[in-house]
C-alpha cells in the first residue's frame, strides 16, 4: 500500500486547563457516566469572561455513556472508565477540535479551518497494532484488502457526509496516539432524528452539524470539553471552564 498523504494530524498542547490561548468552547455536558445524551453549547471568550453564543442544543453520545479521554486534560484520579477502542464510550475531558470531512465539494466555514472531501481513497486506521493508528491517509488506490476496506471512511452514509474531528488520543508532541485508547472519534449528524446512540462520537442535527462547523474559529484555538454535569462543576474553577 502505498500512502500519498497523512492530512490533518493536530497539533496539540499539554496543560491541566483550557489554554489561556482558547477562546472558543464547545461545551457538553451529559446527566451522568453512563448517559448517552448531551446538552451542547458554544462559548467565546469577550475579554475575560466567556460569553454564550446562541443557545444549547441536544446531541447524543456513545451507547454506553462516556469514559475518560486522552486529550489536553490532566489524569484525573476517578473510579470512572477509561476510554478504549470499541467500548462505545465518548471520550470525556478536554480536547482540540481540527479539520472537517465531508461528501460536498465545498461547505460554508472560516477559511482557516482544514476541509477534505472524502473519496474511496480515504482512510481513518482504528486498527491499533498499526504504525497509523488513529490517523487519516490517503492512499493512490480503491482499497483492496481487507485491512484497506476496513479502514476506508463511511461512504455513501448521511450521517457521516459531514464532520469535524475531535482530538482525543491524536498525536501529541510529535508523537503517536497511544494504542488501544480509542479512535476516529467526531461531531457528525445524528442517526434516528437523535434516536441512537453512537459507538463514541458526538452527533446532533444535521443543521446544528453545519452552524458549528461554520462557527469554528482555528484562530480563537478551540477546544470541546465534554463532561458529565457532576465533574463539570467539581471541575469548573480549575479548568477555568466556562
Amino acid at each position: 500500500m502505498k500512502i500519498l498523504l497523512i492530512l490533518f494530524l493536530a497539533s496539540t498542547w499539554v496543560c491541566a486547563q483550557i489554554p489561556n490561548n482558547c477562546s472558543q468552547v464547545v461545551v457538553g455536558v451529559s446527566n451522568g457516566w453512563n448517559s448517552s445524551h448531551v446538552t451542547l453549547s458554544v462559548y467565546e471568550k469577550q475579554g475575560r469572561q466567556w460569553q454564550l453564543i446562541g443557545q444549547p442544543w441536544k446531541g447524543r453520545l456513545g451507547r454506553n455513556g462516556l469514559a475518560w479521554g486522552h486529550g489536553l486534560h490532566p489524569k484525573v484520579k476517578s473510579n470512572a472508565p477509561q476510554k478504549r477502542e470499541g467500548d462505545g464510550r465518548a471520550p470525556a475531558g478536554i480536547f482540540k477540535v481540527g479539520g472537517a470531512y465531508g461528501y460536498a465539494p465545498r461547505i460554508t466555514h472560516h477559511p482557516r479551518l482544514q476541509y477534505r472531501k472524502i473519496t474511496p481513497m480515504d482512510l481513518w486506521v482504528e486498527d491499533s497494532r498499526s504504525p497509523y493508528y488513529n490517523r487519516h491517509l490517503v492512499i493512490n488506490h480503491i482499497p483492496k484488502n481487507k485491512w484497506e476496506k476496513k479502514a476506508q471512511m463511511r461512504q455513501n452514509d448521511h450521517a457521516h457526509s459531514l464532520k469535524l474531528y475531535i482530538g482525543h488520543n491524536d498525536a501529541i508532541l510529535g508523537g503517536r496516539p497511544v494504542p488501544g485508547l480509542g479512535s476516529a472519534i467526531f461531531f457528525h449528524i445524528w442517526r434516528g432524528g437523535g434516536t441512537r446512540p453512537t459507538a463514541g462520537c458526538t452527533t446532533m442535527h444535521e443543521a446544528m452539524l453545519k452552524q458549528l462547523i461554520a462557527r469554528i474559529n482555528p484562530d480563537k484555538n478551540p477546544v470541546y470539553v465534554l463532561l458529565p454535569q457532576k465533574q463539570y462543576m467539581r471541575l469548573r474553577k480549575s479548568w477555568k471552564l466556562p
